[in-house]
């Protein structure tokens, strides 16, 4: 419980504070999406380059999109990927946590995301 909240407490905020410059004018809301995918991207990367250090390279696209949803989705957030349970405002975050993690393992990727009804959230992932 308190590892999550280490890491949830300072999302939330950076989260809030990207969206309070929006609201002040300092940003446009798309900017404010923009700005989110780019700070998790860079997460994302250290995060893999961490998880991956003692591992074996992997063969195929196939084998890192089975790494992501299987060990990666679930060590960061505690939930298997195809059970995600999010706030819209989060989607910016991990589109770019996906994107960083993918690009730290050679893969040049777009991420978008949809929910079509709540909780459930679709990502989809364009290599």
């Amino acid at each position: 419980m308190a590892d999550e909240a280490l890491v949830l407490l300072p999302l939330k905020e950076m989260v809030s504070g990207v969206y309070k410059s929006a609201k002040q004018g300092e940003v446009e809301n798309g900017q404010c999406i923009t700005k989110l995918e780019n700070m998790e991207f860079g997460v994302g990367q250290g995060l893999t380059e961490r998880f991956t250090e003692d591992t074996a390279r992997f063969k195929d696209e196939l084998d890192i999109m089975k790494f992501i949803c299987k060990d990666f989705w679930t060590t960061v957030l505690k939930k298997q990927i195809d059970n995600l349970r999010t706030n819209h405002q989060y989607l910016a975050f991990t589109c770019g946590l996906i994107r960083g993690d993918l690009s730290n393992l050679g893969i040049k990727s777009i991420i978008t995301a949809e929910v079509s009804s709540m909780p459930a959230c679709k990502f989809q992932v364009m290599v």
